[in-house]
């Protein structure tokens, strides 16, 4: 193992290229992250529910969510085909590669396999190698990796569902704090990353409130405070400005785009946690160089 780490030390391409590789593992287990935990928490809701309101499941004939798995987590029941239930073998669960050799259908019932599936794997490959590339071989690069992880899952089950979970958003911020402390985190210190924790759930609570008071209606979700909550423990309130001005700038973009390309309404609520995630991982890259440039063009402004 020291070896290894010498060598990836060593070798920026190596780790680069390592980095990658687990990008492409790790995006296989994020797609069942993104596909179960939001099943799992319907499950976990629709139980309170019923407890809450005392209503027997079975006689009311409600049906269970999530296919009726009675064990239904991160890792139980095996992959499986959701039409055929036919199991998932090892050869055919290789990221990227056993979609192309399957031609991106089931084995057995031909299937389409939504393509998103070796997207997100590919992607998580890229930002994990960008993340090597940027940090190196160190702890720095390890608690990276872990945060832009967290972020892929946040975004498309923020696209799908339009939920940010508390499963990943609260335990991403404390451990953004405690690396802060120990020091393995990304440069952070105990200060920058309590205030910029408070203060990114603050700036978008106070404006939720705003908006709700002037207009009644909700702009946004407490996850989306929770998320940039963590943001702020992970990179310091000095780049909190950085990431609400690129997530709103992405957001505006995006919409508009789709509200005049793609004809989708306007009055359809968008989610915005995949924007602040966007800008949490640039921010995270190449956060102090957009300030700089940001300052500079302040500066030289007649």
């Amino acid at each position: 193992m020291a070896t290894l780490v010498e060598l990836m030390q060593g070798s920026m391409p190596l780790t680069i290229a390592l980095a990658a590789l687990l990008g492409l593992l790790v995006g296989s287990f994020l797609n069942v992250v993104i596909y179960r935990l939001p099943l799992m928490l319907q499950r976990e809701w629709r139980s309170q529910c019923l407890e809450y309101l005392q209503v027997d499941a079975k006689k009311t004939k409600i049906a269970e969510p999530a296919a009726g798995h009675k064990t239904f987590n991160l890792l139980k029941p095996d992959s499986h085909c959701p039409v055929c239930h036919k199991p998932v073998r090892p050869w055919q669960n290789i990221p990227v590669i056993s979609y192309l050799l399957l031609r991106g259908r089931c084995s057995q019932c031909q299937t389409t396999i939504h393509w998103r599936y070796p997207v997100v794997e590919i992607v998580t490959a890229v930002l994990s190698a960008l993340v090597a590339w940027h940090f190196g071989a160190n702890w720095a690069a390890l608690a990276a990796l872990v945060f832009t992880w967290c972020l892929i899952s946040l975004t498309v089950i923020d696209i799908d569902h339009q939920l940010l979970p508390d499963n990943i958003t609260l335990p991403l911020l404390w451990l953004g704090l405690i690396l802060s402390v120990t020091g393995h985190g990304t440069g952070v210190s105990p200060a920058d990353a309590l205030i910029g924790a408070s203060a990114g759930y603050l700036s978008l609570w106070s404006i939720y409130w705003i908006f709700k008071l002037l207009t009644g209606r909700e702009g946004m979700g407490y996850g989306d405070f929770k998320l940039l909550a963590a943001i702020g423990a992970w990179l310091g309130w000095q780049q909190l400005l950085t990431v609400v001005i690129l997530s709103s700038l992405a957001g505006a973009v995006i919409g508009i785009t789709l509200a005049v390309i793609a004809g989708r309404d306007k009055n359809i609520p968008m989610s915005f946690g995949p924007y602040l995630a966007i800008a949490g991982f640039a921010a995270l890259i190449w956060g102090d160089a957009i300030s700089n440039t940001y300052v500079s063009m302040l500066v030289m402004r007649p």
